[in-house]
C-alpha cells in the first residue's frame, strides 16, 4: 500500500468520509482545469482525479496534470479509460477493471498493456473494481458495460464481493457522469455491508447536491466523487466546501 492510498484511508478513518474532485481534460483547457483544482483544494477536497471517457489522453492529459500540480499539493490520481489515459507526471492511478463490461479489453487487456507503463512511470497503482450502474452515461457506452439495474442491488453486491475476494482494495460504483440521480442508497448500503471496512467504497455519478452526497455517505460510501457538478459550479470553492463539511464526521 502506497502513500496515496494510505492518505485516503487515513482521511476516511479520521473524518468518516472523503471527497474526490474529478476533472476531465477534454472539458476545458489545462489552465481552467488547474483553476478548478485550486478552488476545489481551497474547498477541502482530498485528492484530484484526472480522466474521462473520450479525449483524455496524450498532450492534453499531460499538460492538464502538469498545470494542476502547479496549483495544488494534493495527490493527482489518474482515472484512465484505457492505456492511453496514462502519463508519467501524476502521483497515482486507479488501476481498475470494469468488471461488468462485455469486453475483455476493459476487464484485463488494457490493464496488461498499461502495467509496464505504470511501473516505468513510477505511478502508485490503486487496485480497484469499477462497476457501472444504470443509466451509465458515456462511460457505460464506451466501456460496453452490462449495466447493473438500479432495482437489483444484489447484483452490485455480488460483483463487489468478487472484487474483494480477488484482492481489490477499492470498489467504485458509478452511475455515469451527469446522471439524473445518484446510485440508490439501498445499493450502496448493501455493497458496504458485504465488503466491510477493509475495502474502500467510492460512489460517483449523479451526486450533484450536498443532500445526495450526504445520503450516500450515510448509506456507507467512504469516498464521494463529483465531476460535472464541480465543473458547472459558479463557485467551486463554496460548492466543495459545503459538500465536504456535510459528509465529514
Amino acid at each position: 500500500m502506497g502513500r496515496v492510498e494510505e492518505l485516503l484511508r487515513r482521511t476516511v478513518a479520521a473524518r468518516g468520509a472523503g471527497h474526490l474532485t474529478l476533472i476531465d481534460p477534454d472539458s476545458q483547457s489545462a489552465a481552467v482545469a488547474a483553476e478548478i483544482a485550486e478552488a476545489a483544494t481551497s474547498g477541502g477536497t482530498d485528492a484530484i482525479m484526472v480522466g474521462g471517457s473520450v479525449g483524455a489522453a496524450g498532450v492534453v492529459l499531460h499538460e492538464t496534470v502538469e498545470r494542476i500540480k502547479e496549483k495544488t499539493n494534493l495527490p493527482v490520481i489518474l482515472f484512465p479509460s484505457s492505456v492511453a489515459g496514462l502519463c508519467e507526471n501524476a502521483d497515482a492511478v486507479f488501476f481498475m477493471s470494469l468488471l461488468n463490461s462485455r469486453s475483455t479489453s476493459y476487464i484485463v487487456e488494457n490493464q496488461v498493456l498499461g502495467a509496464p507503463l505504470v511501473m516505468r512511470y513510477g505511478l502508485e497503482p490503486l487496485p480497484m473494481a469499477y462497476i457501472i450502474i444504470e443509466p451509465g452515461g458515456t462511460v457505460g457506452w464506451v466501456g460496453d458495460a452490462r449495466l447493473i439495474p438500479r432495482k437489483k442491488p444484489e447484483l452490485a453486491v455480488a460483483y463487489s464481493l468478487a472484487a474483494k475476494f480477488m484482492g481489490m482494495r477499492l470498489v467504485y460504483l458509478e452511475a455515469g457522469s451527469g446522471a439524473d440521480s445518484p446510485i440508490p442508497a439501498q445499493m450502496v448500503a448493501g455493497v458496504k455491508r458485504a465488503i466491510g471496512s477493509d475495502v474502500l467504497l467510492i460512489v460517483g455519478g449523479g451526486s450533484r447536491s450536498v443532500g445526495a452526497a450526504t445520503e450516500m455517505v450515510a448509506a456507507g460510501a467512504d469516498l464521494i466523487v463529483t465531476g460535472t457538478a464541480v465543473e458547472r459550479s459558479s463557485d467551486v470553492t463554496a460548492f466543495v466546501s459545503d459538500l465536504t463539511r456535510s459528509i465529514r464526521r
